[in-house]
């Protein structure tokens, strides 16, 4: 049985549910961190001493934190296929798109414009910092668009955890209030992370308690 903490408006919590859910393994969630606070006990500390979330913990094992540590080592143990291929080069293929996505994609978005546009009060946005963002995004946006002219997924025609680590954000920067170029494969992409239940029932959650 593996053991989650974190709250499920957390992006990074919704990117290790969202894998779980794709290997549909059983699982336990307890809400941790903002509205739910927790992170400042001894009880946390002791799981993970930088009081970030997620963390998981499977069977008896320690508890793992990172993550992108967390989705590999999922990846590692349970995953079967393409999700996480068996040969080193493709496998290799995988995580860089999965490295790249978590630097260039969920970095640059979170921070920089979810943050602006949702956590922060009206009357305190930066429109311009927003725009510029946005403008910022969308130029390591292209480089997705134009891989994903020739295929279904990041990496290929098999869905992997590179689209896990690339996908998690496209919910909230499809539905939050911003005004954003057309990226017609993108959109195309997106539409097919959301046929997949395990998208609709981890990544696309209401992020109204995190509003300012």
């Amino acid at each position: 049985m593996l053991t989650v903490w974190g709250r499920k408006t957390s992006s990074n919590v919704q990117a290790l549910m969202w894998c779980i859910g794709e290997m549909n393994l059983p699982y336990k969630r307890h809400d941790i961190g903002h509205r739910y606070g927790g992170t400042d006990t001894d009880a946390f500390f002791a799981l993970n001493p930088n009081r970030t979330i997620p963390v998981l913990q499977d069977g008896d094992n320690p508890p793992l934190w990172e993550t992108g540590a967390i989705l590999r080592y999922l990846a590692n143990r349970y995953a079967r296929g393409d999700f996480w291929p068996e040969d080193l080069l493709a496998k290799t293929e995988v995580d860089r798109w999965m490295e790249w996505s978590k630097l260039n994609i969920a970095g640059a978005f979170t921070a920089p414009i979810f943050w602006r546009v949702v956590r922060t009060p009206a009357e305190k946005r930066d429109p311009t910092a927003i725009r510029e963002a946005v403008t910022e995004l969308e130029q390591r946006f292209d480089i997705a668009e134009e891989r994903l002219a020739t295929r279904a997924f990041l990496v290929g025609e098999a869905f992997t955890l590179a689209d896990i680590q690339f996908g998690h954000v496209l919910y909230r920067y499809y539905d939050i209030e911003i005004v954003r170029k057309p990226l017609p494969n993108l959109r195309a992409y997106y539409e097919r992370l959301e046929a997949r239940p395990a998208f609709r029932e981890h990544v696309m959650v209401s992020y109204e308690p995190l509003r300012a």
